[in-house]
């Protein structure tokens, strides 16, 4: 009898351990729900327009502009950020920002409050007259994006200026396609 008692024990222990491990696991999967829901996206590269900085099929993390938002963080010049137009993802280099004043050279050089821009951009920057009038003064809510790939880059000059509601947030990190 006390070894019946014993194992009737045993499996409501048993059983009660389950339902704690089941618990615990929707807890955990609610929580990482939240956290990719509202605080990163991970999503995929597509063509050229940021190569070398990102290849296609690029693996990107990024720190969604709501999150970013609640920790009191801005997009600066040189960031990288993902930003959705008419319900297609690019990829491009934040150049300008509110209250920056930007110029394309008929040279080719972009100059951002009247200083020339840095890094290791390679390839020239025209316009054609596509989208904007230049000298641009950046009003609030909104950036001036590049793509490093300047002849190959969907960015400012095809879309014009992008709203921050269109941002999805900065690239954060990246496994290359070749790491997976």
């Amino acid at each position: 009898m006390d070894e019946a008692l014993a194992k009737r024990r045993a499996d409501v222990n048993d059983r009660a351990d389950l339902f704690a491990l089941i618990r615990r696991l929707v807890v955990l999967a609610a929580v990482l729900a939240l956290v990719f829901t509202f605080g990163f996206l991970v999503t995929q590269a597509r063509g050229l327009g940021m190569f070398p900085a990102l290849r296609d099929g690029d693996l990107c993390v990024v720190f969604r502009t709501t999150a970013m938002r609640l920790t009191g963080q801005r997009f600066a010049q040189g960031d990288v950020v993902a930003y959705t137009h008419e319900g297609q993802r690019y990829f491009a280099r934040v150049t300008a920002v509110a209250g920056d004043e930007v110029e394309l050279t008929s040279s080719g050089k972009v100059t951002v409050n009247g200083a020339a821009e840095g890094g290791d951009i390679l390839f020239p920057t025209y316009d054609d007259g596509r989208q904007l009038t230049y000298p641009l003064l950046v009003p609030e809510g909104y950036v001036y994006v590049l793509g490093d790939y300047r002849t190959q880059a969907d960015d400012s000059r095809d879309h014009g200026l992008i709203p921050l509601n269109q941002v999805d947030g900065k690239v954060i990190t990246l496994l290359r396609r070749r790491e997976l």
